[in-house]
């Protein structure tokens, strides 16, 4: 652990380098509220790999930082703030510390690599059709023959699979005794024979989610995770590893102050007077809140520091940020939606505004994704009250 000096010069360290090098068209892009494609998110990849800041949270023996939770937290909150955008997840904080405490020595040395340096892109094929929430319950099925995994089934929901190069899914190996067990974890690359993928058009107008179908698909023995019919062990590993992002409310505070400087700019004068000074009310509001999160999950990595159990933790951070980035998102479509709802398509001059529709839509899907609300409330009740 750093003394709070080092960590505030830790904090002006990475400041100055993702200003001086997180490029400007990248920066405009998560400025403007706007998606950022796979092609900006490795450069900017590339460039953190570059400078030995490529995977913060893996061991150094791994290409990591080693650098303790605080600073993995002072990172995340200083590229908000400047506003570049965050490392592409599935790689580097899902699949990569599977395969660091579960993988074999060669699935470390083929696959960690490609992470790190931005030159491999992986999306997770968990949720299927009547399996999301309820994720044991998947029916993707993998039958072993000698060497090979022979998978058939469907996956959904599953972000940017159109752009990765691998997908790391939960297949069926047994079906006898409790829905946990017989799942497996295997590695399958996307132009494997008999693997397709089909958009899924989200009322945001952006392409990220698709479906995935798998027809008789052959997966090598040698990309098993770990052991069959322990997937679900290795799954709720890859999982705990994102119990604090919502701690990290600098993408919400960086939200506020968009929303705030637009209602200023777009609500001018007298005759805008009562509606501005109503959403300037909201907005106050949900600053209060914000900054009551800020606490509470400056509070939940103290107690990871401490080696004290999170509890509720996790689960009221995810459905608080969640709320609250629809919330301030509500405010700013109230300013622009008269001229844009039911329109995708800018015209000159208006591709921050449609930015803005896009993330209100987007945003609807916050209490869903990463565990819905009512999955976190259900966390949260039976913890509270037991079975």
């Amino acid at each position: 652990m750093f003394a709070a000096e080092q960590y505030e010069t830790f904090q002006n360290e990475v400041r100055d380098f993702v200003l001086a090098h997180c490029p400007a068209g990248t920066r405009r892009i998560v400025a403007e509220s706007g998606k950022l494609t796979r092609t900006r998110l490795a450069e900017w990849q590339r460039i953190l790999y570059e400078r030995g800041w490529g995977a913060p949270s893996w061991p150094k023996a791994y290409g990591g930082t080693g650098w303790d939770v605080w600073q993995r937290h002072i990172f995340d909150e200083v590229l908000a703030e400047c506003d570049c955008p965050p490392q592409y997840h599935h790689g580097l904080r899902h699949i990569g510390p599977v395969l660091i405490e579960y993988g074999t020595p060669e699935q470390q040395q083929r696959f960690l690599p490609g992470i790190l340096r931005g030159e491999d892109w992986w999306c997770q094929g968990y949720s299927e059709p009547g399996s999301g929430s309820d994720l044991a319950s998947l029916k993707t099925a993998a039958q072993r023959e000698g060497d090979v995994y022979r998978v058939s089934g469907q996956k959904i929901w599953t972000s940017h699979a159109h752009e990765a190069d691998l997908m790391y899914t939960l297949v069926r190996t047994a079906s006898t005794g409790r829905k946990q067990e017989g799942i497996t974890m295997l590695l399958i690359p996307m132009d494997a024979p008999g693997l397709s993928v089909r958009p899924i058009r989200t009322i945001d107008g952006w392409h990220h989610v698709n479906e995935v179908f798998l027809d008789d698909v052959r997966v090598p023995v040698a990309n098993r995770v770990g052991e069959q019919d322990r997937g679900w062990e290795y799954g709720k590993f890859l999982l705990s590893r994102e119990r604090l992002g919502s701690a990290n409310v600098a993408p919400l505070f960086q939200l506020l102050e968009r929303t705030k400087r637009l209602v200023a700019s777009r609500l001018e004068g007298p005759a805008e007077a009562r509606r501005r000074e109503h959403l300037a009310l909201r907005l106050l509001m949900a600053e209060a809140e914000i900054v009551g999160q800020r606490e509470l999950g400056v509070r939940a990595i103290e107690d990871v520091v401490q080696a004290r159990p999170l509890g509720l933790a996790p689960s009221a951070l995810k459905m608080a940020s969640s709320r609250l980035m629809q919330q301030v998102s509500e405010i700013a479509f109230e300013v622009l939606g008269p001229t844009l709802a039911g329109r995708f398509g800018a015209k000159e001059g208006e591709v921050e505004d449609m930015n803005w529709l896009q993330s209100y839509l987007f945003f609807r899907a916050r209490t869903i994704v990463g565990g819905t609300n009512e999955v976190q409330k259900n966390v949260i009740a039976k913890a509270l009250f037991g079975d």
